[in-house]
């Protein structure tokens, strides 16, 4: 007597008829589709054995149900991505949510190479110079009213030439009298260090820095013999062709200060009107 072959969940004979192996066990066609066929996602019919199963990301479709959500087109062996559990060929998803070019208001294509800037986005042969037309591409560019220029057009159509160099002034920079300078090259006249960021004056029309001003030009105290700059509202006094810093301005005798008071000269000290009662 022949030993029976019947389905492992129904039981019945399986001699003649086509069935299916899963794992050591066999099931007839329908079983094994009630029991481990996938459900497609676009028709939620069961993808049975006769047909092919697609999956992607624990999802499964019939191949006639794997198509473009929005052009309806076969995706099957074709590229394409997904939005919102939704699929999308390669065109369309580009079309509904890629970039567009700021210059040219194409569709920028994923995988192609972009150029971003502010929030904008440029085709890389779209991202030129305003001036020179040559795409600008990883170089430096400097933008002004809404365009890109490459730097060398922009220092030669809107940057201030340095009064001393007469190179373009492209960052920052110093106005002297009017006149645009480099820090760099806004020096003092006497000792040549930046006065770019620190106090200065001038004489004649050239810049010091206070210390070469006070030690070329200022008048000295007489009494500490240091320099009187005069600047930043400095008080000073002078009396026959003398100066004296307020806080130098003493009675020789009993130091005293004499700042807003009678005094009497001796040779070349001052002295209060009672140290000066018996001269």
């Amino acid at each position: 007597m022949a030993e029976r072959y019947d389905c492992h969940y129904c039981k019945e004979s399986l001699f003649g008829k086509k069935y299916v192996l899963h794992g050591e066990n066999p099931y007839c066609v329908k079983c094994y589709e009630s029991l481990y066929s996938n459900t497609c996602e676009e028709c939620k019919k069961p993808i049975g054995c006769n047909s092919r199963d697609l999956s992607y990301k624990d999802r499964h479709w019939h191949d006639g149900c794997f198509h473009c959500f929005k052009c309806h087109r076969s995706l099957v062996d074709k590229p394409f991505s997904t939005k919102d559990e939704q699929l999308l060929c390669t065109e369309c998803y580009s079309n509904e949510y890629s970039s567009k070019c700021f210059e040219c208001k194409k569709t920028i294509m994923p995988g192609s190479r972009k150029m971003e800037h502010k929030g904008n986005s440029w085709h890389e042969t779209c991202f030129t110079c305003q001036r020179c037309q040559q795409p600008i591409g990883t170089k430096s560019f400097i933008p002004k009213d809404n365009s890109n220029y490459c730097v060398p057009c922009y220092e030669k159509q809107f940057a201030l030439q340095c009064v001393h160099c007469k190179k373009p002034i492209t960052t920052g920079g110093v106005t002297y009298h009017d006149q645009p300078w480099h820090k760099d090259c806004f020096l003092c006249t006497g000792c040549k260090q930046q006065l770019s960021g620190q106090r200065f004056t001038s004489r004649d029309d050239f810049p010091y820095c206070l210390n070469c001003f006070c030690n070329l030009y200022a008048k000295k105290c007489a009494e500490c013999t240091t320099p009187i700059s005069g600047l930043g509202g400095t008080k000073y006094i002078s009396f026959e062709e003398r100066q004296w810093h307020n806080d130098c301005f003493n009675c020789k005798k009993c130091l005293v200060s004499l700042v807003g008071r009678g005094f009497l000269t001796e040779r070349d000290d001052i002295l209060c009107p009672n140290c000066g009662k018996d001269i």
